[in-house]
C-alpha cells in the first residue's frame, strides 16, 4: 500500500487535511470505524470565531488565555484565532448548512458559550459536528485521489529505525505505519511520504465520558511509542453537562444550553436546597463561568450532599424556541422520558476533552520527521490548562489547512521498501477475558484516583496499577496474535501513563489539574512536557 499521505483518522482534522491535499496527492484516510463514528460527528455545540464587527480577534484571545489558565501559548492563540474567517468560510463553500439568520451580518446565527466574552458560536442547530462531517464525508468518497480504509486500525508506525542504516538519512523518519483490517484481521503495511495522525482524544480512559468508543487515544500513544514529545496531558476536560440516565451512554448536553439561560439546580434528593440554584456560590459567572469551574463546582455539590446528579433547567425558555434550537437534544431526552420543555434534564461532568497531545508546531509537525499530528492528538498550546468552548473544531480547520499547506510545499519522494508484520503469532483463548478485566480496571481506577479532584497519594496508586497492567499487556502484545481490543487497550495504558506522570510532576493546581495536596496557582505557567526515554514500537 503506497500513498503520498496516510491519515489516520476520519474526523475534522483528518477530513480537512484529507481534501486540502486531494488535488494533487494520492491520499489514505485510515478509519477505525465508519468515518461518521468519530467525536467530530458528535459535536454539538458549534465552532467559535470572530464573525461579527461588534467581536475582535483580540477579544477572542483573551477569552481563550483567560480560559487556559495562563497556559496558553500566545502565538498559536493568534495564529488559530485570526485564521479562523477563512476556516468558516471555507466550510460554508463546501456547503456546510450552519443555522441562518438573515439579521446577522455574515447571514448565520451566533450562539455564546461558557468562557465567551461575545456571540462567537456559529453552528448547525445542536449537531454542529454531524452537520459538517456529513457534509465533508460526501466529497471525501466522491474524490479519485483519495481512499477510505474504514474498520481498520492502526498498530504502530514504521520508522527509520526498523529499517537499518541508510546513507545519508541520520534523522530519524516516519515511513508509515501497520494497519490491521479488523473484519479480516490481516494487518497491512502502508507506504507513505507523510503520515497525519487525526485519531482524536482519550476520553475512554475513563469510566464516564462523552467520548464515542473509538476515543482510546490511539494517535498519541502511537507517537509516543515512535520518540515524539507529549505535553499537558494533565490537563482532561470534564464536561460539567453530560445526560444521567441509565439506559444514556456518552450523550452531552451543549455548553449552547447555558449560554441561552439553562440553570443548574439542586435535585429533589438535596431535601431542603432542593430546586435551589448554586453556581453563584462557586463563581460570580455563574453558569457561563468556563468548563473547568462548572465541573468543579458539580462536583462538589455531588459529592457534599451524596448526590447521583444534579439538574440543568431551561424550561422557563418558549417551548417553540427549544425545539428549533436544540432538535437533537429535546428529542434524545424525550425518547428517554424527559420533556427539556417542561422539566430539568439530570446531568453529570464526564471526560470530554484531551487538552494535552503530541507536541507539535503549527504545521502540525512534530518531533519526527514525517509525522504530523493535528486536532485532538495533538498540543500546538492553543488549549493551555483549559479548552475554550468550541475552539477546538477550529483547531482541526486551521491546522489542518496548515498542514496540508506544509506537505504540498515538499517534493514528493517514493517510499522506500517496508517489512511485512510478522503474523507468526498464535491465538490465546484466554486474551479476550483478560482484556475485557483489565480494559474495566483501568477505566474504573482512572475515574476514582485521577478524576475532577485529584491527591498525590491517589495518583501514585494509579501509577502503580498502571505499571503492573502494562507488563501484562507488553506481555500479549509480544507473544499473541494482535486483536482490536488488544491495540486499544495498549494505547489506552500508555495515555493513562502521560496523564498520571504528567499529573504527578505539577505541584500546583491549575486549570483542570485540581491537586487537594497543591491547591495554590504557581506564578508562573510552564507546560509539562514528557519526553521518551526509547523508542519503542
Amino acid at each position: 500500500m503506497k500513498f503520498d499521505v496516510a491519515i489516520v483518522g476520519s474526523g475534522l482534522a483528518g477530513l480537512s487535511v484529507a481534501l486540502h491535499l486531494a488535488e494533487t496527492r494520492k491520499v489514505a484516510i485510515i478509519s477505525k470505524r465508519a468515518l461518521l463514528d468519530g467525536a467530530s460527528n458528535w459535536a454539538q455545540g458549534g465552532i467559535a470565531a470572530v464573525l461579527d464587527s461588534g467581536d475582535s480577534h483580540d477579544q477572542h484571545i483573551a477569552d481563550t488565555l483567560v480560559a487556559g489558565g495562563g497556559l496558553c501559548d500566545e502565538g498559536a492563540t493568534r495564529f488559530i484565532v485570526e485564521n479562523g474567517r477563512s476556516a468558516i468560510e471555507w466550510l460554508i463553500a463546501q456547503g456546510v448548512p450552519f443555522t441562518r439568520d438573515d439579521s446577522a451580518e455574515l447571514g448565520f446565527h451566533l450562539t455564546r458559550e461558557g468562557g465567551h466574552s461575545q456571540r462567537r458560536i456559529i453552528h448547525a442547530a445542536d449537531a454542529t459536528g454531524h452537520a459538517v462531517q456529513v457534509t465533508l464525508e460526501e466529497k471525501v468518497r466522491a474524490h479519485p485521489n483519495i481512499s477510505l480504509f474504514e474498520h481498520h486500525c492502526a498498530i504502530d508506525l514504521i520508522t527509520s529505525d526498523k529499517l537499518g542504516p541508510r546513507p545519508g538519512h541520520s534523522q530519524p523518519k516516519c515511513h508509515g505505519l501497520y494497519v490491521q483490517d479488523t473484519k479480516t484481521g490481516q494487518v497491512l503495511t502502508f507506504a507513505a511520504e507523510h503520515t497525519v495522525m487525526a485519531t482524536g482524544g482519550a476520553g475512554k480512559v475513563y469510566l464516564y465520558t462523552t467520548n464515542p468508543d473509538t476515543a482510546s487515544g490511539d494517535g498519541i500513544a502511537m507517537a509516543w511509542r515512535a520518540g515524539c514529545r507529549v505535553s499537558n496531558m494533565e490537563f482532561i476536560q470534564f464536561h460539567p453537562t453530560c445526560l444521567y440516565h441509565p439506559y444514556a451512554k456518552s450523550f452531552l448536553i451543549t455548553e449552547a444550553i447555558r449560554g441561552e439561560g439553562g440553570l443548574l439546580k439542586l435535585p429533589p434528593e438535596a431535601g431542603a436546597a432542593a430546586g435551589q440554584r448554586f453556581m453563584l456560590a462557586h463563581d460570580e459567572r455563574a453558569e457561563l463561568a468556563p468548563r473547568d469551574v462548572v465541573a468543579r463546582a458539580i462536583d462538589f455539590e455531588i459529592k457534599k450532599r451524596g448526590l447521583d446528579y444534579v439538574h440543568l433547567d431551561i424550561s422557563h425558555k418558549p417551548a417553540a424556541f427549544l425545539i428549533e434550537h436544540f432538535p437533537t437534544i429535546y428529542a434524545r431526552c424525550l425518547e428517554l422520558g424527559i420533556d427539556i420543555t417542561k422539566e430539568p434534564i439530570p446531568i453529570v461532568p464526564a471526560a470530554h476533552y484531551t487538552c494535552g497531545g503530541v507536541v507539535t508546531d503549527l504545521l502540525g509537525r512534530t518531533d519526527l520527521h514525517g509525522l504530523y499530528a493535528v486536532g485532538e492528538t495533538a498540543c500546538t498550546g492553543l488549549h493551555g490548562a483549559n479548552r475554550l468552548a468550541s475552539n477546538s473544531l477550529l483547531e482541526c480547520v486551521v491546522v489542518g489547512r496548515a498542514c496540508a499547506d506544509d506537505i504540498l510545499s515538499k517534493e514528493k519522494v517514493d517510499a522506500p521498501y517496508l517489512p511485512d508484520w510478522d503474523e507468526s503469532r498464535v491465538s490465546d483463548a484466554d486474551e479476550e477475558v483478560v482484556i475485557a478485566h483489565n480494559w474495566d480496571e483501568l477505566r474504573r481506577f482512572m475515574w476514582n484516583y485521577v478524576g475532577i479532584v485529584r491527591t498525590t497519594k491517589r495518583l501514585e496508586r494509579a501509577q502503580h496499577r498502571i505499571a503492573l497492567l502494562k507488563e501484562e499487556i507488553d506481555e500479549y502484545y509480544r507473544n499473541f496474535r494482535i486483536t482490536h481490543d488488544l491495540l486499544e487497550l495498549r494505547n489506552l495504558v500508555d495515555v493513562a501513563s502521560m496523564i498520571v506522570n504528567s499529573a504527578l510532576q505539577r505541584r500546583e493546581s491549575r486549570g483542570l489539574h485540581f491537586s487537594r495536596d497543591y491547591p495554590d496557582t504557581l506564578p508562573k505557567a510552564l507546560p509539562s512536557v514528557l519526553t521518551p526515554s526509547r523508542r519503542r514500537n
